[in-house]
């Protein structure tokens, strides 16, 4: 695992537990959820 995607996991996991505190776990999880989507279906696209 290189240091850049180390960081990115940690963040991720900071990011989560910070949703938690300010009890906006449902938009974030929502988001996640409408970008690996959208993201997987652009891939599909331009394949």
């Amino acid at each position: 695992m290189s240091l850049k995607s180390s960081i990115y996991k940690m963040l991720r996991i900071w990011n989560d537990i910070d949703a938690v505190r300010k009890g906006k776990v449902g938009k974030r999880i929502g988001r996640r959820v409408v970008g690996r989507t959208s993201g997987k279906a652009i891939r599909k696209l331009f394949k």
